[in-house]
């Protein structure tokens, strides 16, 4: 297959469907790692097409969503300040904080600007040397390369006026802090392929063995995902515990070299704090002491705003899967898109969003 539509053919579709119903004889619970698989599956309504022993659940790989309550107010306290230009991707500006957003922030008069790659934030910093330019770098493997780059370029060019708000996280740290959850229910994952496009697939042997699931490196359009269910539906009905690389024309068992010694050039790793899940010892990055004075929460001395999470919002059950959106009772009340609680009701991956988007009506009925 050459063009992308062709990863929808209905045809196509209903054979991997058939063959996924002929195999599945018991109940199984299997994890898209992924907030962009997540809205593919809601979408396509491929959960309604699967065998119903057949439970996917929705796992916390949505990057906007996992972003901890702080980092959202130091961003805020930051792009408050006078003198400074907070740039940022658009999907974080309606993120909520335990006050405001972005966009409130703007509207008071804050310099908040919506850019599409970090090096827009480093051109603006170069144009603008009597402000303060910081970018809100934030997201997994797949977008820290970019900013790793950008940080790289600051301190090559002498750019002292930029600096970088981190708040990267990785996968599988997460993966084993799910498994090793009490409430766990996860026998298997599909694994996001975009992350496994820059950082390979060398993590997660390791990690099948050790907790014996079937990890399936799976990419996003509908056929790429049911051939990831269909795999692990194989693996589990025969007892095995592999990692397999579902998505071969993106994803390559090294990675991209050249990213990974960007990353390990300007990041280090760290404990991270995840929206709703609390802290996951070493599963995300900050910058290395060489690029120390590109941090904007030291540069800013932010690092002590602490925020408790609301108490209504149940986003953090939802990132770990261990109820669905629709079983929070804020959902579509207290917590809409235009109203959100959470950053999975606003996230253009969110799960919450998703079902807001695609199941609303029909869950309403159901009531």
């Amino acid at each position: 297959m050459k063009y992308l539509d062709e990863f929808s053919d209905p045809q196509l579709a209903e054979r991997l469907l058939q063959q996924i119903h002929a195999a599945t004889t018991r109940p199984m619970a299997m994890m898209e790692v992924c907030g962009g698989q997540t809205h593919s599956i809601i979408r396509h309504g491929i959960d309604q097409l699967l065998p119903e022993q057949i439970e996917l659940i929705h796992g916390p790989g949505c990057p906007v969503c996992v972003t901890p309550l702080e980092i959202i107010d130091r961003a805020l306290a930051i792009a408050a300040r006078p003198g400074v230009v907070f740039c940022s991707f658009g999907d974080m500006l309606r993120v909520p904080g335990s006050g405001q957003d972005l966009f409130s922030v703007k509207s008071a008069g804050g310099d908040v600007r919506v850019v599409y790659s970090p090096l827009d934030a480093l051109r603006i910093a170069r144009e603008n040397p009597d402000k303060e330019v910081v970018f809100f770098g934030i997201g997994f493997e797949t977008t820290a390369p970019a900013n790793a780059m950008t940080v790289h370029q600051a301190r090559r060019l002498g750019v002292r006026n930029f600096s970088l708000l981190v708040s990267h996280v990785l996968v599988p740290p997460a993966i084993a802090a799910i498994m090793e959850s009490p409430t766990c229910r996860v026998q298997a994952f599909l694994a996001a392929g975009h992350v496994c496009s820059v950082m390979g697939t060398s993590e997660y042997p390791a990690l099948a063995e050790k907790y014996r699931v079937p990890v399936v490196v799976t990419g996003f359009e509908p056929l790429d995902i049911l051939e990831g269910i269909r795999r692990t539906v194989l693996q589990l009905e025969a007892g095995r515990h592999e990692m397999e690389n579902a998505y071969p024309r993106a994803v390559r068992d090294e990675g991209n070299l050249p990213a990974k010694e960007m990353l390990r050039d300007v990041f280090e790793v760290t404990d991270r704090t995840w929206r709703g899940i609390g802290t996951i010892p070493r599963s995300g990055w900050r910058l290395a002491q060489k690029y120390a004075e590109f941090d904007a929460e030291n540069r800013f001395d932010v690092e002590a705003i602490r925020t408790a999470e609301s108490s209504l919002c149940r986003s953090g059950e939802v990132l770990q899967g261990l109820i669905k959106p629709h079983e929070c009772a804020a959902f579509g009340k207290e917590c809409t898109p235009r109203n959100p609680l959470g950053a999975t009701m606003v996230s253009s991956e969110g799960a919450c969003a998703a079902y807001h988007a695609y199941r609303r009506l029909e869950l309403v009925e159901a009531k």
